[in-house]
């Protein structure tokens, strides 16, 4: 008999009748209330996550099966790593830090999405997107980690598939995400109040100089970017990598507190 599909992303118990699934299955003539109902039973587990699903319907029988996917492995590492959303400056800084039995447990969810023929492997790939987006494994830069891998520094928690940790060591965990983004908070605070005094000081100079001093006091470009947007008579913004600062003007008076 013939069957039709239709694959949406919804989030882990919360689908609905609404765009884009229910004009997709409305045609199909099917009981939607109770399709979406099935789709949140099987994807509670995915909370706060977007999950891929598809829904096979038999066109004589209107039996419908559903598959639920596993959503992309920096979801399930922002959900190990209590996170809303990774690092955006990953080299620099790090907003979380995880254990090993977390690595191995997203890299068997995701053991179909993987290149690496072994866990070990697949371990592997799951430490470099951790490397991607901030992320500490084992208290180390995510680089370092792989190094340990290789070295066989898990071998016997990959062996041993172990995924569980026990409620002391996500205690730790937490208290160790906690102490990284108070310290993130207190460094970009830290920053702000310099560039601050840097733009009472300069106030008035041409763009370029402003922006050569905040440079020396160690601000990242993006925000030196945006402390210094570029003006509509041409020119750059203030930051490197867009090329050379405007040209003529002065620079923005330091934002009032």
């Amino acid at each position: 008999m013939a069957t039709e599909s239709v694959q949406v992303m919804v989030e882990g118990g919360k689908a609905t009748a609404a765009p884009p699934l229910g004009p997709a299955l409305g045609p199909l003539g099917i009981n939607i209330g109770k399709v979406v109902a099935d789709i949140n039973t099987k994807t509670q587990s995915f909370k706060g996550m977007q999950v891929p699903v598809t829904i096979s319907v038999v066109k004589e029988t209107k039996e419908y099966t559903i598959s639920v996917g596993t959503p992309p492995a920096s979801a399930l590492i922002k959900k190990e790593a209590g996170v809303e959303k990774g690092s955006g400056k990953p080299n620099v800084d790090h907003v979380a830090d995880i254990m090993i039995e977390q690595i191995i447990k997203i890299a068997k969810m995701k053991e179909d999405n993987c290149a690496g023929k072994t866990l070990k492997d697949r371990v592997k790939e799951i430490i470099g997107t951790c490397n991607s987006m901030g992320i500490m494994v084992e208290g180390k830069h995510a680089r370092e980690a792989i190094y340990m891998v290789n070295e066989g520094k898990f071998d016997a928690e990959i062996k041993a598939e172990k995924t569980e940790l026990s409620v002391e060591e996500l205690k730790t965990l937490d208290e160790e995400r906690r102490k990284l983004q108070t310290e993130l908070a207190t460094k970009y605070a830290e920053l702000e109040k310099k560039a601050q005094a840097i733009l009472k000081e300069f106030e008035g100079k041409e763009r370029k100089v402003i922006a050569e001093q905040l440079r020396l006091a160690g601000i990242p470009e993006d925000h030196i970017k945006k402390l210094l947007p570029a003006t509509g008579g041409g020119g750059a913004s203030g930051g490197a990598a867009g090329g050379e600062e405007a040209k003529g003007g002065a620079a923005p008076a330091a934002a009032k507190k």
